[in-house]
């Protein structure tokens, strides 16, 4: 999968000379935005001759920036700071809100300080950035001081970026008042989570600030059902958690009342080897459930927060678009963020994507490990890396998905992937 390709956007040059008349005065330049744009550039330059201290006790030229979009509303100002700012829905220049950049008529501010004789001319040089389909490595499993962790919501984010993580849940014991009022680190993304702490299993309800109606409580099947479909109705993704922990295991008889499955909570440990077992035997069965893994961090200590983290194959960093990808299977669970990377394709389909099989084409692998081992529900093959990739022929399979594992600990997994489907030509 080529995560770098993406469509080209020419952008727009204005070129505007400032007369002397106007110096002292605001006002604003207009330019269009087209659809489809992610990111929105605004860069200029004109001629100044002051320098550091000289610039005050001399002034030159001196034209200060700032940005409207389409609705009028006022994004930010930098004054003569930067020469060059950016703009988007999920993060932008330091004081300057995050916007979707929508397409119609936006506006540079301008301001024009100090205009030498004769006017100056200046050159804007606005880009467009359209979505580009990149990796985004996060942890979706943590809490804070709302239940039984030690760091608030923005320590948490912020020791999230520290560790090269984009994006983390911050999945409390059943309350949700926090997701109300999530902070806003730049460079991390927090995708609303609840953890439905329940005797009988524990399950993350992803996507929704408030999945519970009335309570989480439920004594039944039926009742176990009924709050999940308010969830579900709401907008929730549902991921049973470390369903195979002696202290907590999944105990509720319907094993499709979830849509996910973390196989890898914390250090990787037997009781994770056992989720994996069970995932791949529901696999096996014709289930199609989507893997993802977390820290389940609450303090520091032997539990390291992003390790594991969940590598996804997303359009934009937004909660919404991070989480239809992990829904949708296009990622992988890997150590941490340094951990071995594990991409699986098929011909143009991608992990957690439903295709045809045709024997002419291999699965592949592109890696940065030596071995893979591709597991089928015919059974397992490992195959050298050589190269950064490998190639297997997945004959009569119905699925595909692909392990590493420390050399010298088999069965201690380093990274593990979401299947390609296999379907039978219509």
């Amino acid at each position: 999968m080529d995560t770098e390709k993406t469509c080209p956007m020419e952008p727009t040059v204005l070129r505007h000379h400032i007369p002397k008349e106007k110096e002292g005065s605001y006002y604003a330049l207009p330019f269009t935005v087209p659809p489809g744009v992610q990111t929105l550039t605004v860069a200029y330059e004109y001629p100044s001759k002051g320098r550091g201290v000289m610039k005050d006790l001399k002034p030159s030229n001196t034209v200060d920036l700032g940005l409207c979009n389409e609705k009028g509303e006022f994004l930010g100002w930098s004054g003569s700071a930067h020469n060059s700012i950016y703009v988007s829905a999920q993060r932008s220049s330091p004081g300057y809100l995050t916007r979707p950049v929508n397409p119609g008529e936006w506006r540079i501010l301008i301001g024009a300080y100090h205009i030498e004789d004769g006017g100056v001319d200046v050159t804007y040089t606005v880009s467009f950035t359209p979505p580009r389909l990149r990796r985004y490595l996060g942890d979706l499993h943590m809490h804070s001081t709302a239940s039984d962790g030690v760091f608030s919501p923005w320590e948490l984010g912020d020791r999230a970026k520290k560790a090269g993580l984009d994006f983390i849940a911050v999945a409390d014991h059943n309350n949700y008042a926090e997701n109300l009022r999530l902070p806003s680190v730049p460079g991390v993304t927090f995708i609303p989570a609840v953890e439905w702490t329940h005797y009988k299993g524990h399950m993350n309800f992803f996507g929704v600030p408030d999945p519970f109606g009335d309570s989480f409580i439920a004594n039944s099947e039926d009742e176990m059902r009924g709050v999940i479909a308010h969830a579900r109705a709401k907008g929730a993704v549902i991921s049973v958690n470390h369903p195979k922990c002696p202290f907590c295991p999944y105990l509720w008889q319907d094993d499709a009342a979830f849509d996910m499955m973390e196989i890898w909570n914390g250090p990787f440990t037997p009781r994770n080897a056992k989720a994996v077992a069970w995932w791949t035997e529901l696999l096996r069965r014709g289930r199609r459930i989507p893997i993802v893994g977390g820290s389940d961090f609450h303090k520091p200590g032997v539990i390291r927060l992003g390790s594991p983290a969940t590598a996804v194959f997303a359009d934009s960093p937004a909660a919404e678009d991070l989480l239809a990808a992990i829904w949708a299977g296009h990622a992988y669970v890997t150590d941490s963020a340094k951990g071995p990377v594990l991409e699986l394709g098929y011909g143009k389909a991608f992990m957690g994507d439903e295709t045809v099989y045709s024997p002419e084409i291999p699965v592949t692998v592109k890696t940065d490990a030596k071995r893979v081992t591709f597991v089928t529900d015919k059974g397992e093959t490992a195959l050298s890396a050589a190269g950064g990739e490998a190639r297997f022929i997945a004959k009569d399979a119905r699925f595909v998905y692909a392990k590493i594992e420390a050399a010298l600990l088999p069965g201690r997994l380093l990274a593990i992937s979401n299947p390609v489907y296999f379907k039978e030509e219509a």
